[in-house]
């Protein structure tokens, strides 16, 4: 089959290959045909070292497509569902789980460092446990979860990580308020979850802040009610909060700079979400006074923050209300072919967010 394989950690492009073999299949595994996977920021910061991965591997933890085959034992799925690919599924039974804290479960990276493919004589991981930048993939049974037929593919793999981590922070993590004023640093595809999830919460200002013009362009339309430049935050911060700072302010970058500049732009008492997932040795700074005095509230949001099947419901129901667009997100359509063409967008921002089908 063909994948998309990144040989070294730091190579600018992926190797598409078409004698990559998926492996792993066996008991308490669903062996999947992928039809659709997202490029997400997360993929890039793996590529390129930001994000722990050994190499090399196929990127990809956005995916969705139907079950093949399911090993002995799997009775949630069927040959032919359609299903979206979890890249951090829940045991059910560690502390975490039994806290309610589902999204902290750790058993999704038990198996994080067994590869998931072959390519002839060598063993390839996949990211993040997956790899959905192939055709077919071989992932524990708890990451294929059954989605409804009418929920296109291209939509359900947005699901598995960008929406959900997005609507998550705002709903679940922060629990934005009706009538409050929310900045969102960092409009990607999750930024703009953030930015929907906020507008859903009721929100009465949502300001989107972002260094590249298009997807200032695009906040606008999913919902915010201005968009600026990073440069434009402190004028803007003045004009619409009388210089107290908003009440909700989301970091999307995963960046110690845009945490403190969010930190800066939250009122006291207000809450900083952290959303963006950064490097192990990029480290916030804050002083011991201004923590205590400031009385802000700092959130750290994994993947949404909240039980994730309940996201992938509650996001399902929102967008047949219309109550959030996610055909808007679907920005291109590539072949895998041209996946080097998508990464390339994803890497200098022209594109919100770069699908890739098979």
């Amino acid at each position: 089959m063909r994948a998309a394989v990144q040989q070294k950690t730091g190579q600018d492009l992926l190797d598409v290959l078409d004698d990559v073999e998926a492996v792993g299949f066996g008991p308490g595994k669903v062996r999947l045909r992928i039809r659709a996977a997202g490029l997400c920021h997360s993929d890039l910061s793996a590529m390129s070292g930001v994000l722990p991965q050994p190499a090399p591997f196929v990127p990809g933890h956005e995916g969705a497509g139907d079950v093949v085959e399911v090993g002995e034992g799997v009775t949630h799925v069927a040959p032919g569902d359609r299903v979206l690919v979890c890249w951090l599924p829940a045991c059910g039974s560690c502390p975490s789980c039994r806290r309610g804290q589902s999204q902290l479960c750790l058993a999704g990276f038990m198996n994080s460092g067994t590869p998931n493919f072959r390519h002839r004589a060598t063993d390839v991981f996949g990211f993040a446990g997956t790899g959905a930048f192939a055709e077919e993939l071989v992932v524990d049974a708890g990451c294929a979860v059954p989605v409804p037929d009418d929920v296109p593919y291209e939509i359900a793999a947005l699901l598995g990580c960008g929406v959900t981590t997005g609507l998550g922070a705002a709903l679940n993590t922060a629990r934005v308020t009706a009538g409050s004023s929310v900045a969102v640093i960092g409009c990607g595809g999750v930024g703009i979850s953030v930015v929907q999830g906020a507008r859903v919460a009721g929100a009465a200002q949502i300001l989107a802040v972002d260094p590249v013009e298009s997807r200032r362009e695009a906040a606008l339309r999913f919902g915010a009610t201005e968009a600026v430049a990073p440069e434009g935050l402190p004028g803007t911060k003045a004009r619409l909060t009388g210089n107290e700072g908003f009440d909700y302010v989301f970091e999307v970058v995963g960046k110690s700079a845009t945490a403190r500049t969010a930190y800066e732009a939250t009122r006291r008492g207000g809450t900083l979400c952290v959303v963006g997932a950064g490097a192990l040795d990029d480290h916030l700074q804050l002083n011991m006074f201004e923590l205590f005095f400031d009385e802000k509230r700092i959130l750290p949001s994994l993947y949404g923050g909240g039980d994730v099947l309940r996201s992938y419901e509650r996001a399902i129901a929102l967008w047949r209300a219309g109550r959030i667009d996610l055909e808007g997100l679907i920005t291109h359509r590539v072949p895998l072919a041209r996946i080097n063409d998508a990464v390339e967008q994803m890497r200098t921002g022209e594109a919100l967010r770069t699908w890739i089908t098979m």
